[in-house]
């Protein structure tokens, strides 16, 4: 892809991110993590809004060049002793 059809799908990618307020989109490049150009990491309080931005960016340009979208991790961020709460 040219500099240009690049930068287009970035541009629409953020568009569509900034539809849902809710989910903080944090986009980085992957230098030596594998073979993909991006990593892409969100975080929220709404796993629905989540879910919702997951499958509108997968109508985009940039979703064509997307080899994985699935998440690798979901946590829900609490205290140790909450969590050890919920395990015991």
């Amino acid at each position: 892809m040219s500099k240009e059809a690049r930068q287009k799908a970035m541009d629409e990618h953020i568009r569509v991110g900034n539809l849902y307020p809710s989910v903080k989109l944090n986009t980085t490049y992957s230098f030596g993590l594998d073979d993909q150009e991006f990593v892409v990491a969100f975080e929220t309080d709404s796993p629905q809004d989540f879910l919702d931005l997951v499958m509108a960016l997968r109508e985009t340009e940039g979703s064509r060049y997307t080899l994985r979208d699935t998440p690798i991790y979901t946590c829900k961020l609490m205290e140790l002793k909450d969590a050890l709460d919920l395990v015991g």
